[in-house]
């Protein structure tokens, strides 16, 4: 026998039962105490609606500032526990929401936006300097080099526009002689290389598996930074040896030595002294770079050179 047939109702619902589907925090007060705690409010402070109803607002959200929220109204944004919380205040409500997530994927944007620009700058500069030098008359022999390179940085930004669909991480690897990479890496920063009349030595080659156009992004970032923290017509040093499976390779000047170099492959950070302006990206562009094929990317002081080394898959055998 139902409650109906047996001439008894059920008990009515409670007028804040639609409350408590919200996913914000609801805290509902009245001459700074609270009347009402929803489901999610109940979650975020660990106390039940009952147990909080008639206290003090301060006594349940223990923080000076909600409490001032719901006095005056407004919205803030506080952190609380690592987590981020967006607060509004209306008459007699004051409404939560954790934006955590939110605020993390806003900042993954700004980030992705960061290492997009800097990575577009090399081919650019590349295209710039191959169509500067194409407006001078020159032998047919030398025209199709510079337009080989053109096409070639061409080819790289389209590379770069299909990776934001899928990612920064290298995945194009194969087997390259890092010779290859070398040659190219030397090409695209020639006129660098001559306006700081420094000079660019390599070392012994090896195979290596990777993604091409990564291995020279992080090569062109060792090596220009190694032109602008070195002294004017220093060497530059870039030098690779196996070690067990993978291969280490290095770039060192002969610029001042780094104090606490770690903090230089953290995002938008640049060293003490930097020229020009620049996004702080670089470095932090190469470790992320390195790790995604495993390998580890730092940098240490070694007889009188800055050295940043990284470590990639060898491939046993050159050919």
């Amino acid at each position: 026998m139902d409650a109906l047939s047996a001439g008894r109702l059920p008990p009515p619902e409670s007028p804040h039962a639609w409350q408590d589907a919200l996913s914000q925090a609801v805290v509902l007060f009245d001459e700074g105490r609270i009347t009402h705690l929803n489901a999610a409010a109940a979650r975020l402070w660990g106390v039940s609606s009952e147990r909080a109803a008639g206290r003090p607002l301060l006594e349940v959200l223990r923080r000076h500032t909600l409490e001032a929220l719901a006095e005056r109204g407004g919205e803030l944004e506080l952190d609380v526990s690592g987590r981020t919380l967006r607060c509004s205040a209306v008459p007699g409500a004051l409404i939560v929401e954790d934006v955590t997530d939110h605020r993390r994927r806003e900042a993954e944007l700004r980030e992705a936006t960061a290492i997009l620009s800097h990575e577009f700058r090399t081919p650019v500069t590349g295209l710039r300097g191959v169509l500067e030098a194409l407006e001078y008359a020159m032998p047919s022999e030398m025209q199709q080099v510079f337009v080989k390179q053109g096409l070639q940085e061409v080819e790289r930004l389209a590379r770069l526009v299909e990776d934001l669909a899928v990612g920064f991480r290298p995945t194009r690897a194969r087997t390259v002689p890092l010779s290859e990479v070398f040659a190219r890496a030397e090409r695209l920063l020639a006129s660098e290389l001559g306006a700081h009349a420094a000079q660019l030595h390599f070392g012994d080659d090896h195979l290596v598996r990777a993604d091409p156009d990564k291995l020279l992004q992080i090569l062109l970032n060792l090596i220009e930074n190694a032109l602008k923290y070195g002294p004017r017509g220093a060497a530059v040093e870039v030098r690779a040896c196996a070690r067990g499976a993978w291969i280490e390779v290095s770039v060192s000047d002969e610029g001042e030595a780094l104090s606490g170099t770690e903090h230089l492959f953290q995002a938008h950070t640049r060293g003490e002294g930097a020229p020009g302006l620049g996004s702080g990206m670089g470095l932090y562009i190469v470790r992320s770079i390195v790790q995604g094929w495993g390998g580890q990317a730092w940098a240490e002081r070694q007889g009188g050179r800055n050295v940043f080394l990284f470590t990639l898959p060898g491939v046993a055998g050159l050919t």
